[in-house]
C-alpha cells in the first residue's frame, strides 16, 4: 500500500494496494497499484490509526488495545485506518462467510470513530487461509469499512518489516530488493507489522523512518535482537498502536499503549518546493 499526500491546494491522498506477494519482489520491478483517493480536510490535514497483528476474536488484549484506538480516535478525529495484515488469527479466513470476520473485526472495533474505512494490507497468517476472500467484495457487504506518484509525503505499508529489533529481526529480500527502490523513490516512512510490538527505526541512507505497529493483540515480551541498535529510536514490547497526522509540512507520530498511554512522540517536517 502507498499513501501519498499531494502538494497542491486541493489536496488528495491516494493509498494504492500493492498486491504483489513479497516472495516475487525478486523476481519482478514493478506491481499493479489499485488507487484509493482520500480527500484531505478544509485545512490540508490528514490523521489516520495504524494497527497489525490484531485478529484474534478478542482475545490477548485486542479489545482492550481496540478500546483505546476508540478513544484516540475519537480523540483525533481519525480519517481513516491502516492495517498492516496478520488480520485474522492463525490461518487467515476460511472464506467469504468465515465468522471469524465478524468476532475479531467487526464486533471488536465497535467505536464510532473507528467506522471510517480500513485500508488493509495481508499478512502471512492471512495466506494461510483464502486470501483471495480477504478482498472480496462480498466482505464488504458485511462491514463496510473494509478494503483490502507524485507527492510531498510517500509513505509504504507492508506486513513484513524491513529493518526491525523485534523477534523476526530484519527481512533479507526486502532489504536487497525493496529497500533500494524505496530509497530512489524518496519514501519518507514504510510502515509495517509482523513483528509485534512498536518501534522506530531510522535509515542508515536515506530519511525513511520504519515504524512497526504490530502489536494489536498478542506481544512478545524481551523478545529482543542486537541488530539496528544504533538507529533505533523507540522499542515497545507490549501491546498497542500508533497514530499519525499529517498536514503538508509536517507529521507527527505517536505511539500508544494498552491504556492509552503515549509511549513514544516523533515529528518531522519538510519544506515544500511549493512553499519557498
Amino acid at each position: 500500500m502507498v499513501v501519498a499526500l499531494s502538494g497542491n491546494k486541493n489536496m488528495a491522498v491516494a493509498l494504492c494496494l500493492w498486491l504483489a506477494a513479497v516472495s516475487f519482489i525478486s523476481h519482478r520491478t514493478s506491481a499493479e497499484l489499485r488507487r484509493f483517493e482520500q480527500p484531505t480536510r478544509g485545512d490540508g490535514t490528514l490523521k489516520f490509526l495504524v494497527v497489525g497483528d490484531w485478529g484474534r476474536k478478542g482475545e490477548f488484549n485486542q479489545s482492550q488495545v481496540a478500546f483505546q484506538m476508540g478513544r484516540i480516535g475519537e480523540e483525533l478525529d481519525i480519517d481513516f485506518v491502516v492495517s498492516t495484515g496478520d488480520n485474522f488469527y492463525d490461518n487467515g479466513l476460511e472464506g467469504e462467510t468465515d465468522p471469524a470476520f465478524v468476532d475479531s473485526f467487526t464486533n471488536i472495533y465497535t467505536a464510532k470513530s473507528l467506522q471510517k474505512q480500513w485500508f488493509s494490507v495481508l499478512g502471512n497468517h492471512d495466506y494461510r487461509g483464502d486470501a483471495v476472500a480477504q478482498m472480496s467484495p462480498a466482505l464488504r457487504k458485511i462491514d463496510n469499512r473494509w478494503l483490502c506518484l507524485r507527492a510531498k509525503w510517500k509513505i509504504v505499508v507492508g506486513h513484513h518489516a524491513i529493518r526491525s529489533v523485534g523477534h523476526h529481526g530484519d527481512t533479507l529480500e526486502l532489504v536487497h530488493h525493496l529497500l533500494p527502490i524505496l530509497q530512489a523513490n524518496d519514501i519518507d516512512f514504510y510502515m509495517n507489522g509482523h513483528d509485534h510490538c512498536l518501534e522506530q527505526i531510522s535509515d542508515d541512507k536515506s530519511p525513511i523512518q520504519f515504524l512497526t505497529s504490530g502489536a494489536g493483540s498478542k506481544a512478545w515480551r524481551g523478545d529482543v535482537k542486537n541488530m539496528n541498535r544504533e538507529r533505533l529510536k523507540f522499542f515497545y514490547d507490549g501491546q498497542g498502536f500508533m497514530s499519525v497526522q499529517m498536514t503538508r509540512s509536517d507529521v507527527d507520530i505517536v505511539f500508544y499503549d494498552i491504556f492509552g498511554k503515549v509511549l513514544h512522540k516523533w515529528t518531522r517536517s519538510k519544506q515544500l518546493h511549493s512553499d519557498m
